[in-house]
């Protein structure tokens, strides 16, 4: 998989509100913060977005391979957030809770779009400088052909795949993302894995 879009945003927060390490959706929640989302303080839920919004836009962007729809998306999962955070019992489950609106938003876009974006990201990981041009352009091109296929995949075996190596959540959480046991993400996993090496297979010997 490609590396996630953007790194953790720098953003200063209120003294109290201490924004810990972490990137996409693994950054920690500082305390007090849900709180005073929920009480509707403006800079609360700016600290929320500026936390969040690049792991949102992450699996957006790998879901839905087009720039402009990923924005739309994140925009989505930011509204439904805001209008339905009062719903969050227990803020230790605030990452499969963001992740679960992040999914459904996800699929809304399928939905009404009801076709497969087939536009790969024009960004890639960066190269080493010390590549050669023709390195650095087979890393690029090898980059692109992998995005291409995970965003042919079903949206119910892409989905599993952005989680699990987007974000990297374990078999557990994403079964709590989606709503089914581990069984049947593994099984998900597995026939993601399987068509990718197939629809792959003619880069053998060059990956």
């Amino acid at each position: 998989m490609a590396a996630k879009i953007a790194e953790e945003s720098s953003a200063i927060a209120r003294p109290g509100w201490v924004m810990t390490q972490g990137s996409g959706l693994a950054a920690a929640l500082p305390p007090g913060l849900i709180n005073a989302c929920r009480k509707g303080e403006r800079e609360a839920l700016r600290v929320l977005f500026e936390l969040y919004k690049d792991g949102v836009f992450s699996i957006a962007l790998n879901f839905s391979g087009n720039k402009s729809l990923a924005l739309d998306i994140c925009q989505d999962v930011f509204l439904k957030l805001i209008s339905t955070l009062h719903s969050l019992r227990d803020e230790a489950n605030f990452r499969p809770w963001l992740c679960r609106l992040v999914v459904n938003s996800c699929m809304d876009a399928h939905r009404q779009a009801r076709r497969f974006v087939a536009e790969a990201e024009d960004e890639v990981k960066k190269i080493d400088s010390a590549a050669s041009p023709e390195d650095a352009a087979q890393q690029q091109q090898l980059g692109l052909e992998v995005r291409s296929q995970v965003a042919r995949l079903a949206p119910h075996l892409r989905i599993p795949i952005l989680l699990r190596y987007v974000e990297g959540l374990s078999y557990e959480e994403i079964g709590r993302v989606l709503g089914c046991s581990m069984g049947t993400v593994a099984s998900r996993l597995s026939r993601s894995h399987k068509l990718l090496a197939r629809r792959l297979s003619y880069l053998r010997g060059v990956i």
